[in-house]
């Protein structure tokens, strides 16, 4: 399991307001992509968009698809082409994993958020950092990265009350110009040669599972089977014993078996929302207890137990039904699940190059201080939603199948 649960007192990482630091890094942007996730080169298309809402003196909220550890350091990028440094909320667990990773990252302009929680001291840096219109602000509305380009998840709903409360307080202090949300769009093409750069990863973890090279099928098939072992591994683990049927399907009631059986033994009464929604309510209902530190020993080995089924259950949920086919396939969606199954398989990936990343800004969409109210949820951001599928789909389009 990655290390995405700290189990120790949170405690909120500020960004440094430096406008030298982020100013020095970007000499070293996009060599570190180049370096460290194979991303050679980046596009950015209608950067107007954004450009019009900083003439205009708005308060600016970037609301990206994030389906790849590269995303921060591409966005970047485009604040270069704009003309403006950013900030960026970023999950706590992101500043645990190194002092050196930390410096970075604040020094970026990220701060924490704390995703098991209600992060008070967060969500007020972000309102003032929007209401002093230091930076444009990203907040992922996915809450999760996907590693999936071509399908966009449900959208929480922070960044729109974060774009409300900022709206409230422009008004209240009678400020010139308004708050608006612009979608996001990241893609990454993946132009080196498929079976030489998958190959080596298939048959390493193929070995994994104790298995003969299996060159005689398909690539495709070959991650199918490996797909299947792994589910059947996690089934064994969590019910007890393999399914049968139709791989999705399988997958399907895993997750929610889990998810219910998780909700009942927590006392979690409320079971709405998505995967990504639920498993937050998990860790918010275990964690407190393990942060405490006076549980005996069985005890915190079932709360990590606990911790790692909702985990993986929701790693399955992100494998999207009939992804990768057999015909008109998308080289990015072969290495995308190679990486996936190398992370939930061994907590590690390779990077596979080269990769060129496209970034498209959606038009801005402007929000008032009230919540209009809608039987399908919050309508700012099924309009988020929206847009991101459709430049993706856009982008999607302009890829030729193997």
């Amino acid at each position: 399991m990655q290390r995405v649960v700290i189990d120790e007192p949170y405690k909120f990482v500020p960004p440094v307001y430096s406008e030298w630091w982020p100013t020095l890094l970007r000499f070293i942007l996009r060599p570190n992509l180049r370096k460290m996730y194979g991303v050679e080169s980046v596009e950015c298309r209608h950067v107007e968009r954004l450009k019009a809402s900083l003439s205009a003196g708005h308060s600016i909220l970037l609301a990206p698809n994030h389906s790849h550890l590269a995303d921060p350091m591409v966005l970047g990028v485009l604040g270069m082409e704009a003309g403006c440094h950013l900030f960026a909320m970023a999950s706590w667990h992101v500043f645990k994993q190194s002092a050196f990773q930390t410096f970075m990252t604040r020094r970026m302009g990220a701060f924490s958020i704390l995703r098991e929680g209600n992060d008070r001291q967060a969500i007020e840096t972000a309102i003032d950092i929007l209401v002093s219109r230091r930076r444009p602000l990203i907040v992922f509305p996915e809450g999760v990265m996907t590693r999936h380009n071509d399908l966009v998840e449900e959208m929480m709903e922070g960044p729109s009350f974060i774009a409300r409360q900022v709206a409230k307080r422009l008004k209240k202090e009678n400020k010139p110009g308004g708050i608006v949300i612009h979608p996001i769009a990241t893609r990454y093409a993946f132009n080196g040669d498929l079976p030489d750069a998958v190959t080596p990863d298939l048959e390493a973890l193929e070995k994994r599972l104790s298995w003969q090279p299996q060159r005689h099928l398909a690539m495709v098939e070959r991650i199918t089977n490996l797909g299947r072992a792994f589910l059947s591994l996690k089934e064994i683990e969590f019910l007890g014993a393999p399914g049968n049927g139709n791989i999705y399907e399988r997958a399907e009631k895993l997750v929610e078996e889990v998810l219910s059986r998780l909700e009942a033994q927590w006392h979690i009464a409320d079971t709405s929302g998505n995967v990504t929604a639920r498993v937050k309510r998990l860790r918010t209902a275990i964690l407190p207890e393990l942060v405490e530190g006076k549980l005996p020993p069985a005890e915190r080995d079932r709360c990590w137990r606990d911790l790692a089924a909702a985990y993986y259950v929701q790693q399955i949920s992100h494998y999207p039904r009939d992804y990768i086919l057999r015909e008109k396939n998308l080289p990015e969606r072969v290495v995308e699940t190679v990486e996936r199954l190398q992370e939930d398989f061994t907590d590690t990936y390779a990077v596979h190059r080269p990769l060129h990343a496209v970034i498209q800004v959606g038009e801005a969409i402007p929000v008032g201080p009230q919540r209009e109210r809608s039987d399908l949820g919050d309508p700012i951001m099924a309009e988020v939603r929206r847009q991101l599928q459709s430049m993706i789909d856009e982008l999607a389009a302009e890829r030729t199948p193997v």
